[in-house]
């Protein structure tokens, strides 16, 4: 009879971990039904419960179920780049879903050591709210930055439509994402029962009852509070532009073939000729080209576009690659307009991505046995400028940025650091048809929304399947293209001139000062939890035999 006791528990704990990742799947929905902003927040509790009952003292319980949280939640989110490997890259079915899989067990590991740390310092009372939140803080960053970072999927672009998307102005997505697994921490904290075995340890949950409680309170008066009280507005209006938006919806697999390009380019170069707005805008690479290859397969386009252009009140910025073999390749944005006027010969306005995708325009060291598997027309792009300056428009400075730049609000403040230069408006161009018709549009979409929430500038999106849309510095999508179509989007933008606390301050220190908070709260969670009297023999029960 004893024999079955730990496979018993071994059996509940692969339970637990089955549950964690259920949980970190199901908070995805969030990401994309921005309505449903609660779900993460109640997933995030849940798990902090198992941590509490399941892993009790047992930090590695903790990492592993905090890795399977995050395994679930990443993996469940991502998946669409399975697409991108196997459909237009080639790569057999089960190593696509392999790498998809590898790249969310890894990116868990900051779940994990979050988990882990969580499970050995908690002290069992409302102190534990703090704690964790600066932990997850701690563990976002790290994801966001090691290795060129990847910050899909951060727990504040699920709050884009929430209360809490209030404090994108004053903290970022970042800072958003730590208050809203602080209010995890203090629903799990609000739910957990003392299950007392003996009157001593009893006593002791009693007194840390009321204490458990009122982070709830608390954090349900901020909900309110945010939910009622007027944003601050730290822009102003400065004029509007018209924009044209073009969705040219070409597939991926047929992009780049030399049969479908003549009508690709035809319905682009159309497009940009017979627009008459302020400024009009392609997706990336919608010139697949180079300027040269340009010249031999359609002579005379470019010089048609720059005398298009070239006429009072019309501007544009075009999506294409440059370079040469010799000084290296970009993924760029050239601007055409009569305010810059070029010179014959020169290229009148520049913008080169500077924040580049790895295994699509990098390659990682010791990867590239990884990429030559695809059949993808991938490069070693260089890198541009990090504070590249705007493009002036009508009285606007309208400010690129390529693909996946916006993921990267710390990157985009760089810009803000001189107010009297700073965007008035932000243009996303991309091409994420490499992950066909999924989840990847919406969530970029919801990205960018938070963007205009940090910077309260809007933001012009063309992209090449979708989402092309116009964002207003409220975050409120004002018009959208249904992805998957070919189509033009007109709208009118309303350009915001000032900078908000989080472009000051992310401007000049980047991320450091989430990173100090971060610190400073686990220092002063330790502090506190300590001064809990009885907290540490609460925390030291088991409650449950186990291996």
């Amino acid at each position: 009879m004893t024999g079955t006791l730990p496979t018993r528990a071994a059996g509940s704990f692969a339970a637990a971990l089955l549950l964690a990742a259920g949980l970190g799947a199901l908070q995805t929905l969030a990401y994309v039904h921005t309505a449903w902003w609660p779900l993460p927040v109640v997933a995030m509790a849940a798990l902090l419960v198992l941590l509490q009952r399941v892993a009790q003292r047992a930090w590695h319980r903790g990492a592993l179920l905090g890795w399977a949280y995050g395994v679930g939640w990443l993996a469940a989110g991502v998946w669409w780049l399975f697409i991108s490997m196997h459909r237009y890259g080639a790569i057999p079915a089960p190593l696509a879903a392999a790498a998809v899989l590898a790249l969310a067990a890894a990116l868990s590991l900051y779940a994990a050591a979050a988990a882990a740390l969580f499970v050995r310092w908690r002290r069992g009372g409302a102190w534990d709210v703090l704690l964790w939140a600066a932990l997850w803080l701690l563990a976002e960053l790290a994801r966001g930055l090691v290795l060129t970072g990847f910050p899909w999927l951060a727990l504040g672009y699920s709050q884009v439509d929430a209360p809490l998307a209030a404090l994108a102005p004053w903290v970022g997505v970042y800072g958003v994402g730590a208050v809203a697994a602080g209010l995890a921490a203090a629903l799990a904290a609000a739910l957990a029962s003392s299950r007392a075995s003996t009157p001593e340890s009893a006593r002791a949950a009693a007194g840390l009852q009321s204490a458990r409680l009122w982070p709830a309170l608390a954090g349900g008066v901020l909900l309110g509070a945010l939910a009622l009280l007027p944003v601050p507005s730290f822009t102003r209006p400065t004029g509007e532009l018209s924009v044209t938006l073009l969705q040219p919806n070409v597939k991926q697999d047929e992009k780049f073939a030399t049969e479908h390009l003549p009508r690709t380019l035809a319905w682009v170069a159309a497009q940009l000729l017979s627009s008459t707005s302020d400024l009009s805008i392609s997706p990336e690479t919608a010139v697949p080209l180079l300027p040269s290859q340009l010249a031999e397969l359609v002579p005379g386009l470019w010089p048609m576009l720059r005398q298009h252009f070239a006429a009072p009140g019309r501007a544009a910025l075009v999506g294409v690659p440059l370079g040469d073999f010799e000084a290296g390749y970009t993924n760029s944005v050239l601007g055409l307009s009569a305010q810059l006027a070029p010179a014959v010969g020169t290229e009148p306005y520049r913008y080169d991505k500077s924040h580049l995708v790895p295994f699509g325009e990098f390659v990682p060291t010791g990867f590239r046995w990884f990429t030559e598997m695809m059949n993808i027309p991938l490069g070693d792009f260089s890198r541009g400028v990090a504070n590249p300056p705007s493009m002036p428009v009508q009285g606007q400075r309208v400010a690129p940025n390529i693909c996946y730049e916006d993921l990267f609000g710390e990157e985009l403040a760089r810009r803000f650091i001189d107010a009297a230069s700073a965007p008035t408006v932000l243009a996303n161009i991309s091409n994420i048809g490499w992950f066909g018709n999924t989840e990847a549009v919406p969530q970029h979409l919801n990205i960018s929304r938070l963007r205009t929430l940090e910077f309260q500038v809007p933001m012009v999106r063309a992209t090449n399947t979708g989402a092309t849309a116009a964002v207003d510095h409220r975050g409120r999508v004002l018009a959208q293209l249904p992805p998957h179509a070919q189509a033009v989007l007109q709208a009118r933008v309303q350009g915001r001139e000032g900078v908000t606390p989080f472009a000051w301050w992310a401007a000049r220190w980047g991320l450091w000062p989430l990173g100090l908070a971060a610190v400073a709260g686990l220092l002063l969670a330790a502090w506190l939890g300590a001064r809990v009297p009885g907290a540490k023999r609460v925390r030291g029960r088991r409650s449950s035999p186990g291996p």
